[in-house]
């Protein structure tokens, strides 16, 4: 069975991008769910592919709300339409968007068609990964766990600290030096208490 392989960029940064590779008879429910995994994306918003020309216009939509596909809807069905379908050249282009929220846009673009699949290998398949994926909330997932361990450690809260300093560096040469400072006009009078 041939497979299809797809390279996604992002739309931000076409540095960042993703190689793909599918089976011709797998579902765009499957390659959604690839890219997500490959850009280490949840899997909780609505998500849409269209169809493309060279100048990224979108075309039909393909998408991950619509459950069946119906004769003349404005929308085909993620989980019932394979991509081969919709490959009708050997350029073809589709645009990804994941999250109506934020929009994340992906512009995909096959860029192969191989012969024989590895059948020890697991279908769709991530083959590359060139650049560092867009952080879908804030910061990626380990920074921001250590971002919050940083958090706590330092937490200003801390009674002692809530004032301002800790007590380090407070000796009695310290204090001394200090009082040397007062502007005593008596000569050594100042000194006296100590």
């Amino acid at each position: 069975m041939p497979l299809l392989k797809f390279r996604v960029y992002w739309e931000d940064d076409d540095n960042i991008y993703r190689d793909i590779v599918l089976q011709t008879g797998q579902t765009f429910h499957a390659f959604h769910e690839s890219i997500l995994k490959s850009f280490e994306f949840d899997n909780k918003h609505a998500a849409s592919f269209f169809e493309s020309n060279d100048k990224w216009l979108r075309g039909r939509e393909i998408s991950s709300e619509v459950l069946v596909n119906k004769k003349d809807a404005p929308a085909l069905a993620m989980i019932k339409t394979p991509v081969s379908a919709l490959v009708d050249n050997p350029d073809k282009k589709f645009i990804y968007t994941y999250d109506p929220v934020k929009k994340w846009t992906f512009l995909v673009e096959l860029i192969g068609v191989e012969k024989d699949e590895d059948s020890k290998k697991e279908y769709p398949l991530c083959v590359k990964k060139e650049g560092v994926a867009p952080a879908q909330t804030g910061v990626k997932g380990l920074a921001n766990e250590r971002l919050l361990e940083i958090e706590e450690k330092y937490d200003l809260s801390n009674e002692d600290m809530a004032e301002g300093f800790g007590n380090e560096g407070d000796d009695e040469e310290g204090e001394s030096d200090s009082s040397g400072f007062a502007g005593d006009e008596g000569g050594d009078s100042g000194n006296e208490d100590y």
